[in-house]
């Protein structure tokens, strides 16, 4: 997911929403949040485009992709969130497989290196 696109569409909201503390009162953040987040000084979040999408209605998929509808009615918002919510799952799932391995194949590499180190001395 890149992070530049949904900065500059977080900026189109904040615009629409009068500033970075009127959004952030309305969907019940620190404007000091926002300000991190457009200045790159903070990671997009799965809780701000959560509350975007949950309590001021903007599509996930405009929001993270920047197709279709800015904003959607409250079904298939929802639907969509439990959507992305499921794939973050998934996502969270590989992650943690993806760390099991590294860890094995340092381990694999460090008994190698044993082993070469036997051969030659």
């Amino acid at each position: 997911m890149s992070d530049d696109g949904i900065i500059k569409r977080l900026k189109v909201i904040v615009k629409e929403h009068g500033g970075q503390l009127a959004l952030a009162n309305a969907i019940g953040v620190d404007q000091g949040f926002i300000s991190k987040v457009i200045n790159k000084k903070q990671d997009v979040s799965y809780y701000l485009i959560r509350k975007l999408c949950f309590q001021l209605k903007y599509s996930p998929e405009w929001l993270i992709i920047g197709t279709g509808e800015k904003k959607l009615d409250k079904q298939d918002s929802a639907k969509l969130i439990t959507e992305i919510q499921m794939l973050r799952t998934e996502v969270d799932i590989l992650h943690a497989r993806m760390r099991v391995y590294e860890m094995e194949l340092k381990e694999m590499r460090e008994q190698l290196g044993g082993m070469e180190q036997k051969a030659a001395g």
